[in-house]
């Protein structure tokens, strides 16, 4: 049984361009978001009161719906103050930020263009998205059944929700197996990206990560291959294949949600939680925090 369920929580919700009651901010049983996946989204993070890197994500945000052949009607600055507000009004310091833009309920059918674009904004309170004390260990992922697309076949740039229903059937069946995610191949047989977040290596000392060429480019993947070579480790994106994850020394994920956390196992290869792997943990951790905070 859910606790404290997501329809009926404290507080305000940004919807349309004006705070609302949580249990107030509703759309229509016929919106064409809901039954034809017309609907892009962001998930965001707060550390110390600051929503890390806004603007990537909220620029994010308008390219997923352009790719998805909608405008959202708010610009750049309009939608970064919305975030700001929301956190302000929910009272958080640390919190997870959600915005998601969707067309309506004027047409329903495959054809939508002239229905109207709604954005809505909600914040809560998350603490790590996997068990601590799990996440130290190491977590352990199974090899998923279902791929990434070839992107012909589906918009893969955007944050789009449509996207993320064989993430959703990929988690599930790795969580009924006693697992905490799954590695996704994609349309080729290369290793691609768990269900939520991406997927690195370390072998000799180098860090070897897939190339995003059908899967996001996740905006904590950029900052921490930043990280790894400010600190001189050297990074290779390219085309990796199961058959090498044998011979990877470590191995790690990252995410908005996930931040930097180590794997022990995928299916039936181990890894070991290693000083690279801790370094850029500790390395995310410094980056995320304000900088008020460092400073005192």
């Amino acid at each position: 049984m859910l606790i404290d369920p997501f329809d009926n929580r404290p507080g305000h919700i940004w919807y349309d361009g004006k705070l609302v009651p949580w249990s107030e901010a509703k759309l229509h049983v016929l919106s064409h978001g809901l039954h034809y996946a017309s609907s892009v989204f962001e998930g965001e993070r707060a550390y110390g009161g600051e929503i890390f890197k806004l603007t990537e994500h909220t620029e994010r945000l308008k390219e997923s719906a352009r790719i998805l052949d909608f405008e959202i009607p708010y610009s750049v600055e309009e939608i970064n103050e919305a975030c700001k507000l929301t956190l302000a009004k929910q009272g958080f310091r640390d919190a997870y930020i959600r915005p998601v833009a969707w067309r309506g309920s004027e047409m329903m059918a495959v054809a939508a263009q002239h229905s109207t674009i709604h954005l809505a904004i909600a914040a809560w309170e998350w603490p790590s998205y996997f068990d601590p004390a799990q996440r130290l260990k190491g977590l352990r992922l199974d090899l998923a059944e279902w791929r990434r697309p070839d992107p012909a076949t589906i918009p893969s740039k955007a944050k789009a929700a449509g996207l993320y229903m064989i993430c959703t059937l990929s988690k599930h069946a790795a969580e009924r197996k006693g697992y905490a995610d799954a590695l996704m191949l994609d349309y080729r047989g290369q290793v691609a990206e768990c269900t939520g977040a991406n997927v690195f290596f370390v072998k000799g000392g180098e860090i070897h990560t897939p190339t995003p060429d059908c899967f996001l480019d996740g905006i904590t993947r950029r900052t921490v291959v930043d990280l790894a070579r400010a600190r001189g480790i050297t990074v290779h994106e390219r085309a990796i294949f199961p058959d090498e994850l044998e011979s990877m020394e470590q191995c790690f994920i990252t995410g908005t949600a996930a931040e930097v956390t180590p794997v022990s196992e995928i299916a039936d290869w181990r890894f070991e939680v290693g000083d690279i792997v801790k370094t850029l943990m500790n390395d995310y951790t410094a980056a995320v925090q304000p900088k008020a905070a460092v400073a005192a």
